[in-house]
């Protein structure tokens, strides 16, 4: 379902059900950027050397401020928030070669026999498709829950660059070769045509909010940096 068509205009927190959905959005991108990001972190691609909790362990403070960031940009409820821990993808668990064809939209294919999905050089390349791919829906859906609790681009736009340069940290420990900026860039072409084409279903307000939080994210996001030097791996 577009997550367009669950908006609903209004402010302060949404109705539990609504809630639920879009904390349901953000925090399956995350769960996918922080399997992605152990998978990195420990530097073999084999995925049974592979330990979320050991990745997670010393990065409990950014992860803390990153779910706070969440909270206070979709207006959550602390029983919309602990759905996180119902999920389980921020606790101690095995990361199989499923999750990340599942988080690389199959993208680099499914090889025959199935068992090659564990060869480190298609893990390897699993992980850098899925990486561009879940920080952009991420930053989707924080929008959309933004615009839905009714949270101004203004207040919005910074606390999100904020969950955008933690969760760029998460995904590429180390490294931050994944900018903020350019997920925003990735996220305008991926999502905004679909919902701000004259034919689309979105309500005026709603294709209004999106420009707003568009332009927003550029003037926090967009400023001259140096950029970093991606190595072609």
């Amino acid at each position: 379902m577009a997550l367009t068509r669950s908006l609903a205009c209004g402010d302060g927190p949404l109705p539990s059900a609504r809630a639920e959905r879009m904390a349901r959005g953000v925090f399956a991108a995350l769960g996918g950027i922080v399997e992605i990001g152990a998978v990195r972190s420990n530097g073999t691609w084999l995925l049974p050397d592979v330990s979320v909790g050991a990745f997670l362990g010393p990065r409990q403070e950014d992860l803390g401020r990153l779910m706070e960031g969440v909270r206070v940009v979709g207006r959550f409820s602390g029983e919309v928030m602990a759905i996180a821990d119902a999920l389980g993808y921020f606790q101690d668990h095995e990361v199989h070669a499923a999750s990340l064809l599942l988080w690389s939209e199959g993208i680099a294919g499914l090889p025959g026999p199935v068992e090659r999905l564990e060869e480190p050089a298609l893990v390897r390349r699993m992980c850098r498709i899925g990486a561009d791919l879940q920080l952009t829906r991420l930053l989707q859906a924080l929008v959309t829950a933004a615009l839905a609790a009714g949270t101004e681009p203004g207040e919005g736009a910074a606390g999100i660059a904020e969950i955008l340069r933690v969760a760029c940290g998460l995904v590429e420990p180390g490294r931050a070769l994944i900018i903020p900026a350019e997920v925003h860039r990735m996220w305008r072409v991926a999502h905004l045509p679909a919902i701000l084409r004259p034919a689309s279903d979105a309500p005026e307000w709603g294709k209004t909010g999106y420009r707003a939080y568009d332009a927003e994210l550029e003037r926090v996001l967009q400023r001259k940096r140096p950029r970093p030097v991606r190595p072609c791996v």
